[in-house]
């Protein structure tokens, strides 16, 4: 994560925070800044998080995003 973050060039705390939800709403370059780095377009992400399965509180979605953010 650390380097995803540093990568990103956003403070691993940052990112942290997006990952657990504290960050309800990242800003938009912070979000196309992290996905560039993860090698993820801006349409795979809106994809991802407009699933129709996607619930606020979904905990496997929620796995899922966090694990696509650490790698």
């Amino acid at each position: 994560m650390l380097e995803t973050a540093l990568d990103a060039r956003v403070s691993p705390e940052t990112l942290r925070k997006i990952e657990s939800g504290r960050v309800a709403t990242p800003a938009f370059p912070t979000v196309a800044a992290i996905a560039d780095v993860l090698g993820l377009s801006l349409d795979e992400v809106w994809a991802e998080i407009n699933r129709p399965d996607q619930g606020v509180e979904s905990g496997s979605s929620r796995r899922s995003a966090r694990e696509s953010l650490a790698s």
